[in-house]
């Protein structure tokens, strides 16, 4: 693995909720652990100092990954008006108004098309076959296609180009009907 690809890597997985990831490849092992690690200390309430950052461990070399900045707590949600826009968060587990939901089956980031000079695989309107692909994931420099799971129209792309995405986040809506 090259550094970048190790930079890459802690940063998905800091984006995570791991709380340890483990990679052994022949001689070459990497360890990563987070903040939500449990190694025997408490982590304090919000506010508190930081736990220290977590040890990369790639062998013979250590090195930190940058701390973990302070996270807030929670706001309030604000009281949201109906509306006649499909929406869904990117863990729902009910698509918005009987749309089918296309999830990520990886961490990664998301791309609309297979290369920056292409037209978009699907837009609002299209419509999808089951198989057909809709997107792409890149992951530690492997480029996945994401097929549709259902015919329909694609209805809303729920996540921006060149973006990262979480496992099991909603992608697009499709209406089957459509």
């Amino acid at each position: 693995m090259t550094f970048k690809e190790i930079q890459e890597l802690i940063r998905l997985v800091h984006k995570s909720e791991l709380t340890e990831f483990k990679l052994k490849n022949g001689d070459f092992e990497l360890t990563v652990r987070t903040r939500f690690h449990d190694s025997g200390r408490q982590l304090g309430p919000i506010g508190s100092p930081a736990p220290p950052p977590p040890i990369v461990n790639t062998g013979t070399v250590q090195s930190y990954a940058p701390p973990a900045a302070a996270t807030p707590p929670p706001a309030a949600a604000p009281q949201q008006q109906p509306s006649d826009k499909p929406e869904a968060s990117p863990k729902s587990d009910v698509p918005a108004k009987g749309y089918t939901e296309i999830r990520s089956p990886m961490v990664g980031t998301f791309y609309r098309s297979s290369s920056p000079d292409r037209p978009p695989l699907v837009k609002v309107g299209d419509v999808v076959d089951s198989g057909a692909v809709v997107c792409i994931i890149e992951a530690m420099k492997l480029f996945n296609e994401i097929e549709s799971d259902v015919k329909g129209t694609v209805v809303k792309v729920m996540v921006e180009d060149a973006q990262p995405v979480e496992y099991d986040q909603v992608l697009f809506l499709i209406d089957p009907k459509g």
